[in-house]
Formats: structure tokens, sequence, C-alpha cells
């Protein structure tokens, strides 16, 4: 397996090259337990990214709402906080579109065989997201025929990094370039043509490609991230979720993106993907499956606490050909009633 833990001579934070080599093996390491696993089999860990997902892209576009609202507002159905109505109904929408994106991913539903994003997807997705918040708060300037699902028919000013978005009227024809570019990935991947660690720069090139386009009068930045994410559970690979501590940074990432300088952000991807594996992978292994420790990690237990368990034997665990620990959810459990057990009974 690949070492995961490459590094920059004299530096703590790994090389973008090692970034995307741990992007590969942590595809492999997916691969191994089967791939991702459908809602209806796994529905804690697809609730659990759902909730992040609702809360962090919705927060990278001004919502006011924290977690722990977000979380509430979706698992009851209750408001909580003193929130405007508009920043509710955006985070409504915004789950709505994402249960929607990945249900149709994960149960192969959608467009035909070998594609991987449609044209009626992307409108779906946008109706899905601004429905709610535009019944309450519609775009100031926003004309009944740019309504959700709907192309618009405004001129977009260059953005603050000098990117120009396409005049309205070649919308149609850039989304379908765009689509057309999607879905040569999935078959490019497949014949071994693009090498994995390409293809983070490639999704890099894809979003930047979706956001340069600008096709709506608002809400591209959460369809963007949602037709991200639609193209990779549907490559198989764990969803991206941007947090919105990284905001700042992912905003510089997609400026440095238009000028060609694709690296920030593929950077940005890649470790989501790989953050998002380590949440994935005890949820689909079996109890007693031996796993790499950075899946195993918990608020009870990070992950220098069980390195320093399994190089005392305390931990049952076993060293990988990479020279890497490997435990199991098993394991892990023993070790905790072991510990509990010596604190009552010194």
């Amino acid at each position: 397996m690949t070492d995961f833990r490459v590094k920059r001579p004299g530096r703590g934070r790994p090389a973008r090259k090692a970034i995307y080599q741990r992007f590969a093996a942590a595809i492999t390491e997916l691969s191994d337990y089967g791939g991702l696993p459908e809602q209806h089999e796994a529905s804690s860990l697809w609730d659990a990214v759902w909730h992040l997902d609702a809360h962090h892209s919705t927060a990278i576009e001004g919502n006011t709402l924290v977690f722990r609202e977000v979380k509430q507002l979706l698992d009851e159905g209750r408001a909580v906080g003193s929130r405007e109505l508009k920043d509710y109904m955006e985070v409504l929408g915004y789950a709505d579109a994402a249960r929607w994106v990945y249900g149709q991913a994960t149960t192969h539903a959608g467009p035909s065989q070998g594609e991987l994003v449609s044209v009626t997807e992307i409108r779906q997705i946008h109706y899905l997201t601004m429905s709610k918040v535009w019944a309450v708060a519609p775009h100031l300037q926003a004309s009944q025929a740019e309504s959700p699902g709907n192309w618009r028919q405004h001129e977009i000013q260059e953005f603050a990094g000098g990117m120009k978005p396409p005049t309205f009227p070649l919308v149609p024809s850039e989304v379908d370039t765009w689509i057309h570019e999607a879905n040569q990935l999935q078959p490019t991947i497949q014949t071994g043509s693009l090498v994995t660690t390409e293809v983070p720069e490639a999704l890099a090139h894809l979003h930047c490609g979706f956001e340069r386009i600008h096709p709506f009068i608002d809400g591209n930045g959460r369809v963007g991230r949602l037709l991200l994410n639609l193209v990779l559970v549907r490559l198989g690979w764990p969803p991206v979720v941007v947090r919105r501590q990284q905001r700042s940074k992912y905003l510089t990432a997609l400026s440095r993106a238009d000028t060609g300088e694709l690296g920030p952000l593929a950077e940005i991807i890649s470790r989501s993907v790989i953050d998002n594996l380590y949440r994935l992978i005890p949820r689909i292994a079996e109890p007693e499956e031996y796993v790499l420790l950075e899946a195993l990690v918990s608020s009870e237990f990070s992950l220098a606490a069980l390195k320093q368990a399994a190089s005392r034997g305390r931990l049952r665990a076993i060293i990988g050909s990479d020279g890497r620990y490997r435990s199991s959810l098993a394991a892990v459990d023993e070790y905790r009633a072991s510990k509990y057990s010596r604190k009552r009974h010194p």
C-alpha cells in the first residue's frame, strides 16, 4: 500500500504529490471493502455526511446557523435559535438537494449507462436547493424566467480575481460542454489512461469549470459542490465537504484554478475525500476487519493514543507491509473495556 505519511523535508505538512498519493490509496482502500454502501445499508453514515454537508456548504455562502441548529432542524424539523427565516430555508433546501444527490448516486438512478451527470439533474439540483429560500427571499434582480431550475438571463460582472462568466445566451451550450467533459471522466478512469494521482486535478478543473459558467442567477456555489459530490459518489468515491473554516482558502483556490493553477483546489478536494473515507470505513468494515488506525479515531481516542496503545501491546493491532498500524473496531472495544477495568481496579 502507498505510504500516507510522505512529507516535505523539514516540514510537518505533506507535499501535494503525497496528498494525491493518499487520495489514490484511499480509493484503493475503499475498494477493498466493496465500495460505497447505499443509503439503506448505512443510513447513519449518510446522515452524518448529510448534516456536515448541509451546515458547511450553506455556511460558506453566509448562512448563520451553527451545526447544532442545523442538526436539530434536519432531524426534528424544529427551528431553534433566533435566525432569519431565510437561513432556515437555505439549510432545508440544501438538505433536500443533498439527500436527492446521495440517493441518485448510490442507487445508480439518473443518466444512461456511462454518464455521470445530465442537464436535467443540474436543473433539478438547483430547483431543490433554491425553491424553499426563494419562496421567502427571492433574488431581487431575478425575473420569473430565472426562478429555481432555470438558467440566468442576466450578465454577471467580472469576479475579483478577473474571471468573467460567459454571456447568458451562451449558458446552455457552455453547460452542455461541461457535461460532456464530466461524462468523459468515468471512461477515462476506467481505461486507465488517466492515472489516479491526476484525478484530483481533473476534479478541480471540473468544479472550477462549473463555477466559471455560473449558469444560475444565484446558488451556483452550493449547486457546484453538490454536482461535484454527484460525480464523486457515482464514481464510487466518498463525497466532499468543504468546511466553513476553509472558506477563504477554498475561494482563493477557486480563483487560482481560474488561471490554470489547479493544485490548491485539488488538494482541498483530496483531503476531504480522505477525511470522509476515514468516517466511512469503520461503518462498512466488519468489526473484526483490520483497518488503518486513522479510521478508528474518535472523540474518545486520538490517533496518537491509538498508536501508543498499539506500540505498547495494549491494543490488538498488526503492522502492514507499509509499516503502518492497523486494528479493528472489536479490538478498540476490547481496549476500551480493559482500560476502564484498570481504572476501577488499580
